[in-house]
């Protein structure tokens, strides 16, 4: 078994062992309460949290980032996903259709330099995310790792744009398990920039960074299921979104009696 306490080695130009970066701030609960669909509830706590990555998928990379806000759904406290901003043209539709994940084309600039680390995410020639530092200190999870519940919505709204479903809005659970891996805090700078198609800037704006991290993740296992549904006039207001994200797009009013 490999030692925690070291930082995971790899091959020169193997992507397998690429951390991901966690920034995490605290932004004002109200606008998270504004994100969310009624059965998707705010937690206690008022967190944003991005996750920057580049991962194998379908066995080439994938460089994406993931926009979650506190939430919880039927008394389990989690995350609600805005959007997974990917490289990658294929998964966007197919993930989207099939699990509801809320997948977008996004441009996204990630490396780590000797102790530097930056990052710069791009959505239709707006920079949305900025992020730059320098390593840390070591700051080890537990040794028990961690479990992550995440909220999608699968839901398909009526054939020619009519007011209604041709399947309701349901909630898909993302059920996550990790070992501890390896983890090292960073010491640096988030910043939000003003973006019509990601409106991260205006509709959660940064309160407080609460940490900054790169993480290799020990990844044990990932359930995807159908969760439960949602009340589908109470989601109506939602249905339109911006991309294939769950930002806000136009407001489509009440559905007919």
């Amino acid at each position: 078994m490999s030692d925690p306490t070291q930082e995971p080695k790899t091959s020169p130009g193997e992507i397998s062992q690429w951390p991901m970066l966690k920034i995490v701030y605290r932004t004002d609960p109200e606008k998270i309460a504004e994100l969310l669909p009624p059965g998707i509830a705010p937690s206690d706590t008022a967190n944003v949290t991005l996750t920057i990555y580049n991962l194998p998928v379908n066995e080439e990379p994938e460089y994406g980032i993931l926009m979650t806000v506190d939430a919880s759904y039927d008394g389990i406290a989690g995350e609600w996903a805005l959007g997974y901003g990917i490289d990658q043209e294929a998964p966007i539709l197919l993930c989207q259709v099939a699990n509801g994940q809320p997948k977008f084309p996004c441009q996204t600039d990630y490396y780590r330099l000797g102790d530097k680390v930056s990052a710069r995410c791009t959505h239709q020639g707006y920079t949305f995310v900025e992020f730059s530092g320098t390593l840390g200190d070591e700051d080890p999870l537990s040794s028990e790792g961690l479990e992550r519940h995440e909220w999608w919505v699968k839901v398909s709204r009526q054939v020619d744009f009519g007011k209604g479903y041709d399947f309701p809005p349901h909630v898909v659970h993302v059920h996550g398990k990790y070992g501890p891996g390896h983890r090292v805090a960073l010491n640096g700078e988030l910043k939000l920039r003003e973006s019509p198609w990601d409106p991260i800037a205006t509709r959660l704006p940064m309160l407080e960074q609460v940490s900054a991290h790169l993480w290799w993740p020990e990844y044990l296992s990932r359930d995807i299921t159908l969760a439960g549904a949602l009340d589908p006039e109470g989601f109506w207001p939602h249905i339109d979104t911006i991309s294939g994200s769950r930002w806000p797009g136009l407001n489509g009013g009440p559905l007919p009696a």
